[in-house]
């Protein structure tokens, strides 16, 4: 199905050129999904563990189970590839 644009409130058919540089755009753009769905997974993460900061603070003990969910929240990033996975994440319990 082609593509269109508006030209002046008329639906124009975009040209050969207009296509393929629109084609490059999308190629382009999925291409960047990954990078995109992991840099919104770490903003989370980074998020959670400033929530949690106060508790590595020198006259705080932190407990076992703040240590276990701060380095859970660390590696979480490892080992993930598609987006799917990084959607698919399981967030660790505080």
């Amino acid at each position: 199905m082609a593509r269109h644009k508006l030209v002046d409130g008329v639906r124009i058919p975009l040209t050969e050129a207009e296509e393929t540089a629109r084609d490059a755009e999308e190629a382009a753009w999925e291409a960047g999904a990954f990078d995109r769905s992991i840099a919104r997974l770490r903003e989370d993460r980074n998020r959670r563990l400033a929530a949690t900061d106060w508790t590595a603070l020198q006259d705080v003990t932190m407990s076992d189970a703040i240590r276990d969910y701060r380095q859970a929240l660390r590696d979480l990033p490892a080992g993930l590839t598609t987006v799917e996975q990084v959607e698919a994440v399981a967030w660790p319990v505080k």
